[in-house]
């Protein structure tokens, strides 16, 4: 049903419109994915989210404990249309159940730290299988439950008197390099699969069309 649905609602946006949607399906992944634990600057969330947008990675996961999960308009820039946000409030320590879900989607729990003995950003080993990069913010960092739950622990190299970077920093250098990576290496099947395009597909022409509500209660009328 959603192949005939998504053809229909393909009518109502330009040619050029459609061939964009299907070259950027061809470049995402969900072989990575971001995790953000208690992030409270909206400007700092929105700049995750838009990150995620442009290097290709359509889910991140945010956690919110304490911090409730904001986007500025100004900064996110519409990405959020585009990027799946998974969010996980209905606890007071949403951690646990978040890591949960993920390592039962088969990610490894990778805290992105800056501690001396990580896993360096340019050795981090792609081909081990798919990978949730959890940032948490400057201060207070990431909770103790995180630290316990985590697989592995990864740093970027740095060489100045500053220990760490701004979160939205640190996300955007950890995916500009770890997309790099993962899409030029034959042996990593990184892409989405048909069901995840089509379905993403049809999301982003839902958000694409005016009143795509009364399209689809037409085109349901028409398919009986």
């Amino acid at each position: 049903m959603n192949h005939k649905l998504i053809q229909f609602l393909s009518g109502f946006v330009t040619v050029e419109r459609l061939a964009l949607f299907h070259q950027i399906l061809s470049f995402r992944t969900n072989y990575l994915t971001v995790v953000l634990e208690d992030i409270y600057q909206a400007q700092n969330a929105s700049a995750v989210v838009r990150t995620a947008d442009c290097f290709g990675v359509q889910n991140i996961h945010v956690i919110e404990n304490k911090n409730v999960f904001h986007v500025n308009p100004d900064v996110v820039r519409g990405a959020s249309n585009w990027i799946t946000v998974n969010r996980y409030n209905d606890h007071e320590m949403n951690t646990q159940k978040a890591l949960k879900k993920l390592r039962q989607e088969g990610y490894r729990i990778v805290l992105a730290s800056p501690h001396e003995h990580d896993i360096s950003l340019e050795n981090f080993d792609l081909e081990k299988g798919k990978a949730a990069i959890v940032f948490g913010c400057e201060r207070p960092g990431l909770s103790e439950w995180a630290n316990q739950d985590a697989d592995e622990f990864m740093k970027i190299p740095m060489v100045g008197f500053t220990e760490s970077l701004n979160v939205s920093v640190a996300v955007a250098v950890t995916l500009h390099h770890l997309t790099h990576q993962l899409r030029a290496n034959p042996a990593i099947n990184w892409n989405l699969t048909e069901d995840e395009k089509q379905n993403l597909l049809l999301e982003w022409l839902r958000v694409s069309i005016k009143r795509v509500d009364l399209l689809e209660k037409k085109f349901y009328e028409l398919d009986k």
